[in-house]
């Protein structure tokens, strides 16, 4: 699927995340090993870096955990 540039520029004036930015990390998901703790850790930094949430260690070991132990609930609702 191709986005064309007028998506990213909607999508950057609401987030304020560049186009480059966008595909780097789409990217790093897409050839990255999801279970691979350095590869999270690099994703989870670089969401925290584009939303202006801080994550702290321990948040971040409980998504890491939770992804690379299969314990991520397949419907949404279960979720919350």
């Amino acid at each position: 699927m191709e986005f064309k540039d007028e998506f990213f520029k909607k999508v950057e004036k609401k987030t304020k995340v560049n186009k480059d930015t966008i595909l780097s990390l789409a990217k790093k998901l897409q050839d990255g090993n999801m279970k691979d703790e350095n590869t999270l850790r690099e994703v989870i930094s670089t969401l925290s870096t584009m939303t202006g949430k801080k994550v702290s260690k321990e948040k971040e070991d409980k998504i890491i955990s939770t992804i690379v132990n299969d314990k991520i609930p397949k419907n949404v609702d279960k979720m919350f």
